[in-house]
């Protein structure tokens, strides 16, 4: 689709070059970035912390949990989701694909500087072509609640779901697989007039963004690819009485929008995405939905995640050159360093930690 520029001028910048196709991000307490290293391009540092005194990184939280080993799971495998919350503690969501693991949510504590709590997906709440993406980690109804793309080990995205984990309990709930809000659309993603094919068949990806407004009222999420972003009231969502059918009826259809990645907020309601067949960030204003486009640059190829740091006020947003991965170009892998993360001042202040 295409969409309008927006009137008011976003500023934003380069914050960093580096060397590696960076995935999504996020802070410690103090405002650091930590990152996943996009997995698409086997990395051998799952997650790292930058340090943006000397444009150096360091392995999170520490080179053992980057090392992968027979003995015990303690370590990262796949990890592209990471998300931080108001104590300080960074959540990795583990895929668990490479060098299999059950999948799982890793929580380092930035300021004891010790593991908080492992979250383990059993086999009830993933299925065999799973792919947790992405999540919310939402302190207030105690939850996380994940986008599962449904394209691991070769899906389709026809198993698509949400996953809800209770932080207290560890209980976990598969929600609204194969179900209209959650599913790909057939609109492939295009960069540059050639659209994203694995042997031959478009690549069609499931829920991926996903984000929650500042009172943890409503979840914000979206297929990939798809046209629109839908929202359901939290309290709905973790009403474990009402059955699909019932849930459906509360889910609403927000907006319209462009494929997508990433996904985030402000305090204010406006929903940001990242736009990859455009190399953009766009908005969809809370006033009217409209979707605009915030800025464009050429070299934000495939934008990935969005996140606010609380600590300087900008969002930041990765450039991870996904479409540039040797699935994608006969086995050549064409992304090149620098890779680049940019960072922009949201219309209004952004919500912490989603």
């Amino acid at each position: 689709m295409s969409f309008n520029s927006y009137a008011q001028q976003v500023s934003y910048e380069v914050f960093a070059t580096v060397d590696q196709s960076v995935g999504n991000i996020a802070f410690t307490y103090q405002g650091e970035l930590v990152y996943s290293h996009h997995p698409f391009f086997s990395p051998t540092y799952r997650v790292v912390k930058y340090n943006a005194q000397d444009n150096t990184i360091t392995p999170f939280p520490n080179e053992e949990w980057n090392t992968p080993r027979e003995s015990d799971d303690h370590y990262l495998s796949n990890v592209l989701g990471i998300r931080n919350d108001e104590n300080g503690i960074v959540w990795m969501l583990d895929m668990g694909q490479r060098n299999p693991v059950t999948p799982k949510i890793v929580g380092w504590n930035t300021i004891t500087n010790k593991l908080e709590r492992i979250y383990y997906l059993p086999e009830t709440s993933v299925v065999p072509t799973s792919q947790p993406n992405d999540m919310v980690v939402d302190t207030k109804n105690g939850v996380f609640v994940i986008a599962d793309e449904g394209i691991g080990n070769g899906g389709d995205g026809r198993t698509a779901s949400l996953i809800i984990v209770d932080m207290k309990t560890g209980k976990t709930r598969r929600l609204l697989e194969v179900h209209r809000t959650t599913l790909p659309e057939n609109l492939p993603t295009v960069v540059n007039g050639k659209s994203l094919a694995v042997n031959g068949q478009n690549l069609l990806v499931g829920c991926d963004g996903i984000t929650a407004d500042k009172e943890f009222e409503w979840l914000y999420y979206a297929p990939l690819n798809g046209s629109k972003i839908y929202r359901v009231r939290m309290a709905d969502l973790l009403d474990e009485t009402l059955n699909e059918a019932e849930l459906d009826e509360r889910i609403e259809t927000y907006s319209d929008k462009p494929n997508n990645g990433g996904l985030s907020i402000d305090s204010e309601g406006n929903l940001y995405l990242t736009a990859m067949e455009t190399n953009s960030i766009a908005v969809i204003l809370a006033k009217d939905r409209s979707v605009q486009n915030l800025f464009s640059d050429n070299n934000l190829l495939w934008p990935d995640g969005v996140s606010y740091n609380a600590v300087d006020g900008y969002m930041y947003v990765s450039a991870a050159q996904v479409h540039l991965g040797s699935v994608f170009n006969d086995g050549k892998n064409l992304a090149r360093a620098p890779f680049y993360i940019f960072r922009f001042k949201p219309l209004a202040d952004g919500v912490p930690y989603r």
